[in-house]
């Protein structure tokens, strides 16, 4: 009898054993696979059980949580929703999250390990630590200045602190709100499939996800290599250029919008955007030497993140001369985004050196402890520093006595260069106006601010479009914003 209690026990501790064992093997091997299982609402429900953390612009959030009283409790909030929608991102119960949201959303969640001294405490006892903070480089007044110049009108605007990298306004115009799609339900689809089908495409952040022929304004990018490779040693020299210019190895004639530009000098074409000139200089510094200057501004780079993903600009690798001629002044297949182009600006007014672009300062913990710091970084150096000081000064002709004379700033040193852009099938589509610029305070030994401004106004008569009448207005009122301290 004793014997078959005994099998008995050993049976049964055989029995416990195997529970242990799957007891393991579902809350350590097999816990992220249920974990992942859609018909599991855990997660979701232990995600939205408290209010996330919020986004901050001058330090004072534009994000908040509301208690909805459903089982995904804390939805989400906006304060100015349109306005820093490019920056902000959404962050919905239903369709998860864009842009800063999704970049922090570790922090936002209170998912980080940075947000607890003892992160393995909060593992053990299935919670997590309330949201944290991010701070954003974003400079309110300019962005309102930017949301407000571009009044509706399909564009975007980029300005970035040369000197570090900041990104001080990031505006993408039409916007929507964030807030409507927050939550669950019927009335978020709705206006998910509204979005989503708006031919205007206001979901679409222009500034970091659309690229333009960036028109005349990359013959600052040309103007450099020119420089630096030696091909123009002084700007002010003629460079026999015909008008129009018979593009290499065609019948075709270039035109140009200006007049004055035959055998005018670099200088004057920059100052007067003469299409000829710069698309001469283009082949005259050569297809490797130009593919190498415009990746040293940023050009075909793979992999920027500030910290939400954009889009590559463009500049073809393998032309003949007649395509680098034209991609030499921004049309072909040269491609930039808006903070591409800023970062164009900002490389000149910060001696020749790209900082790399970034939006988020910082991230903290809910009572403001420190989590982490933005990463300020170089790209290396686009041009050297002597062909820099030249741009400046051509850049700032522009400006004064040229063709971005919309730009100008009264107690201020202002460089900058309009571009209208061709585009469609024959150049049909209604041009691009296009303006980049920087800008320092009289007396001041750095720039503030570089800008760039892309305007798509459809609407406009196609004979009315510039770079100065459409952009450089928008691009003075985010300088002077730059100028102006913070309230």
């Amino acid at each position: 009898m004793i014997r078959y209690i005994r099998w008995c026990a050993y049976f049964c501790a055989l029995l416990l054993v195997a529970l242990l064992v799957n007891l393991a093997r579902v809350q350590v091997w097999e816990s992220a696979a249920y974990g992942a299982n859609p018909a599991n609402k855990r997660p979701a429900i232990e995600r939205y059980a408290k209010p996330r953390g919020d986004i901050l612009v001058d330090g004072r959030p534009v994000t908040g949580s509301r208690d909805s009283g459903q089982l995904l409790r804390y939805e989400r909030t906006y304060t100015n929703g349109p306005l820093y929608a490019p920056v902000t991102g959404f962050s919905s119960q239903t369709y998860g999250t864009s842009f800063v949201e999704r970049a922090e959303d570790a922090v936002l969640s209170g998912t980080d390990p940075g947000l607890s001294a003892f992160p393995l405490w909060y593992d053990l006892a299935r919670g997590r630590p309330a949201g944290g903070n991010a701070a954003t480089t974003v400079r309110s007044g300019m962005q309102l200045a930017a949301y407000a110049g571009l009044a509706g009108k399909r564009g975007a605007v980029a300005a970035v602190e040369p000197a570090t990298g900041r990104i001080l306004a990031l505006v993408s115009s039409p916007s929507y709100d964030p807030a409507e799609l927050s939550g669950t339900g019927a009335r978020v689809k709705d206006a998910w499939a509204r979005l989503n089908a708006d031919p205007a495409k206001p979901m679409l952040n222009r500034a970091l996800r659309e690229t333009y022929p960036p028109g005349s304004t990359f013959k600052i990018v040309t103007a450099a290599a020119a420089l630096d490779e030696g091909v123009v040693t002084d700007v002010d020299a003629p460079t026999r250029t015909p008008d129009p210019y018979p593009l290499p190895g065609t019948s075709t004639l270039l035109p140009n919008a200006a007049t004055g530009c035959e055998d005018a000098s670099m200088a004057d074409a920059v100052q007067w955007s003469c299409n000829t000139v710069m698309a001469k200089i283009g082949v005259q510094v050569g297809l490797r030497a130009m593919v190498d200057a415009a990746g040293r501004f940023g050009f075909n780079g793979q992999g920027l993140r500030v910290p939400s993903w954009v889009s590559r600009s463009n500049f073809d690798t393998d032309m003949s001369q007649d395509q680098l001629a034209l991609s030499s002044i921004g049309q072909f297949n040269t491609k930039a985004t808006p903070l591409q182009m800023a970062m164009v600006a900002a490389a000149v007014a910060n001696g020749g050196e790209l900082k790399s672009p970034y939006l988020v300062e910082g991230t903290t913990q809910d009572d403001g402890s420190p989590v982490r710091r933005g990463d300020q970084r170089s790209l290396g150096r686009a041009m050297n520093p002597a062909t820099a000081l030249r741009m400046q000064d051509l850049m700032v002709k522009v400006v004064e006595n040229g063709t971005g004379r919309n730009a100008a700033i009264p107690g201020a040193v202002v460089g900058g260069k309009t571009g209208t852009a061709q585009h469609g099938v024959g150049n049909a589509g209604t041009p691009y106006a296009w303006f980049i610029s920087w800008a320092k305070a009289e007396g001041s030994p750095l720039p503030a601010v570089a800008v760039a401004v892309v305007v798509e106004d459809a609407a406009a008569d196609r004979g009315d479009i510039s770079g100065n009448s459409a952009a450089a207005p928008i691009a003075r009122a985010v300088m002077q914003a730059a100028l102006t301290p913070n309230p």
